[in-house]
């Protein structure tokens, strides 16, 4: 049976070369026959909303298996993140990846209203979910002062601090790919 993978990408433009087309790409080439990866398109992606990216969400969920796992790329995960905290996902996650995903609310230049978590969010997850963070050290768009707020948010979750300066991993990321790999499906 196929690892099932749903992929959420980040907002703005998502032209075949743009956005998280290019770490997309590098995914299903590098993962292979044996994982099917999902990632449908977002509505409005250079004006998101919360409601319309959580319906497209649980769409493209619906038929999955039991271990599926879930990542989001940047807006992508703030969604997924805030998606699980208030609503149970059949079947059972076995594992949530967060590339370069944005704290909203965590100053006033992040402060999209309705990607915002509720005070004590991360008691809402699913209990024994495997949380895995992947961020830039040095990238601009989302700088790494989001990943360290998330690592204390999210103290069970693992954080993977890759050198440079990206933001899209147009390129890849094989860190994230070792991480797929090794992911148990519960």
């Amino acid at each position: 049976m196929k690892k099932q993978i749903l992929f959420v990408h980040s907002a703005g433009p998502q032209g075949e070369t743009q956005g998280s087309s290019g770490l997309i790409r590098y995914l299903e080439k590098e993962l292979g026959e044996e994982f099917e990866l999902r990632h449908p398109a977002m509505p409005e992606p250079r004006n998101p909303v919360y409601e319309d990216w959580k319906q497209q969400i649980k769409e493209g969920f619906t038929d999955f298996k039991k271990g599926a796992i879930l990542i989001g790329h940047s807006l992508g995960g703030s969604a997924l993140l805030k998606l699980l905290s208030e609503e149970k996902m059949e079947p059972r996650i076995s594992a949530l990846i967060l590339i370069a995903s944005p704290v909203w609310g965590m100053n006033t230049d992040w402060d999209k209203e309705d990607f915002l978590l509720a005070p004590g969010f991360s008691s809402n997850l699913p209990e024994d979910l495997d949380i895995f963070l992947f961020y830039s050290v040095d990238e601009e768009v989302v700088p790494f002062e989001h990943a360290e707020k998330y690592a204390e948010l999210l103290p069970s979750a693992r954080l993977r601090q890759i050198p440079g300066t990206s933001h899209l991993f147009e390129n890849g990321l094989p860190e994230l790919v070792e991480e797929i790999k090794r992911i148990k499906l519960k």
